[in-house]
């Protein structure tokens, strides 16, 4: 009999909760010093994870929480995009 296949749990950067991996975005720092959002999970690079809810954006927005994680500025356009995805609006 297989064992069910673990599911990867991540921690919201912003909101400190649990989720599975897939249901959360992933903003990486490459080595080149660039900011993207990791679709595939896979990109090289230092990652923070961020749930996808609006207040967990919003809030990693206001408090700078992704750039202390990856170390860099963070360009509003990625905070944009993340509100974009999962259909929020941008304000600020």
């Amino acid at each position: 009999m297989n064992k069910p296949k673990k599911v990867p749990i991540r921690k919201c950067v912003a909101t400190n909760e649990q989720y599975p991996k897939k249901e959360m975005f992933r903003v990486v720092r490459t080595p080149e010093g660039n900011i993207i959002i990791d679709e595939i999970g896979k990109a090289n690079g230092r990652g923070a994870y961020l749930s996808k809810n609006e207040e967990a954006i919003k809030l990693a927005r206001k408090k700078k929480i992704l750039d202390k994680h990856l170390e860099a500025v963070v360009p509003e356009e990625i905070y944009d995009l993340l509100l974009a995805k999962i259909g929020g609006k941008g304000d600020k």
